[in-house]
């Protein structure tokens, strides 16, 4: 956030602050560890409330619950900060010196009356206008969001909208008040600080930045290329264009997690060499040319992770590996080694000693001291400096030292996959408490939470369509078709249904879904589906 690829706050302070914000956010079934500081917040007299198109498991903790309409949420969040800005709630000191463009962004708002919002997002006008003066006066409050919010056309822009709250109401750089992405896998937010991002090295640092760049260059005796890279739906851009003839996947099943199967599956066989490493021989690496079978890095390596809250934690060997995996450091440097580049043994902490002495944020968090405090936070400049519990606290200095923060004015623009009479039923997608991603970590051991894929609908919805509880159906999209069992589910509104990807091998998901992407950051708009629902013939008696 503002410049830095992290949230704000810390685990402490979710349990400290005063109003939780969860915005498309499932963080009782998609994140539970944190949603447990959520609930001693919640136990200790903060005020959650929770945005989302269902009724979720987390909203039943909820002080409020806003049923939005999915792909309606800039709409929202507009219409929170036109009504703190008629009560004028605003934080205008802290408006004056730490931000600039407010004018633009407030008569970019102007238009997103409590009524107009109603219309557009389907929440009632009066639990818009009671969100927006609790927030606003809240003494500490944050917003939490996840692939709500990121799993759209325009994610970046959702995201901009909801900064620009904490901006207008001054929640930021403080203790208990933030604004924080919580990550969808474990070490996501360890992937992008180490520069598995299109345009940024270690620490977050730019490659086009030619001084960021040069250290880069003597540290690894090479040219480091000085333009960005392409993001995941770019190499999948690239591949049709025929710019992109190669790849090697560690740890991916786009195969099946891509928003468009048929697709990702044409266009990776169409590769002249596929190179897949990962713990199991997922559909993708079924695919592969080459397959290398790697470690659980959670219980077979040596290294680090970064959570949510931005801790760097060690990760340790307890089991060696089964014959034939190697861990995915040792596999990476033995390719190394036999391209000539001649980079000896693989050592996790050399690795990592070079990663403090390349990124800032990280210089302070040798081994030893991850050890002494239990992980650390970034930034941590030195091995003086304990880590940032929260960041951006620096706005809060007068005056403020570097760039003042800006207002991004954006505006509401519905879902690419629109609702018609052919098809007139919205499917959003997430994930469920018992399984992960596309079941490939979780398919392999029971559960007695785990149901398999089914389309979930509303009570309404099956009375109309005439449906029992657990009859099979036929879903159809423009892309696609699968058959699923019907389930009721009493958190879904009229007209919205919701499937997960975690049983692809029964019903592949991704056949129905959308890949159109947002332009900046890539993502799919995995939540907002068109769809119709036949029903099956019912079979001739024998």
């Amino acid at each position: 956030m503002f410049g830095a690829g992290g949230g704000t706050s810390s685990y402490r302070e979710a349990e400290d602050t005063d109003l939780i914000v969860l915005w498309g956010s499932n963080a009782r079934e998609t994140h539970p560890i944190f949603f447990h500081h959520v609930l001693r917040a919640v136990n200790k007299g903060a005020r959650l409330y929770a945005i989302d198109p269902r009724r979720t498991s987390s909203a039943e903790w909820a002080d409020s619950w806003l049923g939005l309409d999915v792909g309606s949420d800039i709409a929202l969040a507009n219409a929170i900060a036109r009504e703190i800005i008629a009560a004028g709630l605003e934080n205008r000191e802290f408006i004056g010196r730490a931000t600039v463009d407010f004018d633009a962004y407030k008569a970019k708002v102007e238009s997103y009356t409590l009524e107009y919002a109603e219309q557009e997002t389907g929440v009632p006008a009066e639990a818009i206008r009671e969100l927006a003066h609790a927030f606003a006066k809240a003494p500490r409050a944050m917003i939490c969001w996840t692939l709500g919010i990121t799993e759209h056309h325009n994610a970046v822009d959702n995201v901009l909208a909801l900064i620009s709250l904490v901006l207008l109401t001054g929640h930021v750089g403080r203790y208990g008040s933030g604004v924080n992405p919580l990550r969808g896998q474990n070490n996501v937010q360890g992937g992008g600080d180490m520069g598995a991002l299109p345009d940024r090295l270690p620490g977050f640092q730019h490659v086009e930045n030619d001084e960021l760049r040069a250290k880069f260059d003597a540290e690894w005796g090479v040219p480091v290329p000085p333009r960005r890279g392409w993001h995941l739906s770019g190499m999948f851009d690239a591949m049709e264009r025929g710019d992109l003839t190669a790849v090697y996947c560690i740890g991916e099943n786009p195969v099946q997690s891509e928003a468009d199967q048929k697709r990702a599956i044409g266009l990776l066989k169409g590769l002249d060499l596929l190179v897949v490493q990962d713990l199991f021989l997922t559909k993708t690496a079924e695919l592969a040319d080459v397959v290398l079978p790697a470690t659980a890095a959670w219980a077979e390596a040596e290294g680090t992770v970064t959570n949510s809250e931005r801790r760097v934690q060690r990760v340790r060997a307890a089991v060696a590996p089964p014959p034939g995996a190697r861990d995915d450091l040792a596999i990476i440097f033995e390719l190394a080694n036999r391209m000539g580049a001649a980079w000896g043994e693989a050592d996790a902490e050399n690795v990592w000693n070079e990663v403090r002495r390349l990124s800032p944020v990280h210089a302070g968090m040798s081994y030893e001291r991850l050890e002494e405090l239990g992980g650390i936070q970034w930034p941590c400049y030195d091995e003086e400096h304990p880590g940032e519990l929260f960041l951006h606290s620096r706005l809060w200095e007068d005056p403020v030292p570097g760039n003042r923060v800006p207002f991004v004015p954006v505006d509401h623009d519905p879902p690419v996959d629109r609702l018609t009479t052919e098809y007139p039923v919205r499917l959003t997608t997430g994930r469920r408490l018992d399984s992960y991603n596309t079941g490939v970590q979780s398919g392999g051991y029971t559960s007695p939470l785990r149901r398999g894929e089914s389309l979930d609908i509303s009570p309404e919805d099956l009375a109309t369509y005439g449906l029992a509880d657990g009859e099979r159906v036929r879903v159809i999209s423009r892309r696609g078709q699968v058959e699923v069992p019907v389930r009721v589910d009493e958190s879904l509104r009229p007209g919205l249904t919701f499937m997960t990807l975690h049983f692809q091998d029964d019903v592949a998901t991704n056949l129905l879904t959308i890949d159109a992407t947002d332009p900046k950051s890539g993502t799919a708009e995995f939540k907002a589906t068109a769809i119709r629902i036949e029903r099956l013939e019912a079979p001739v008696p024998a």
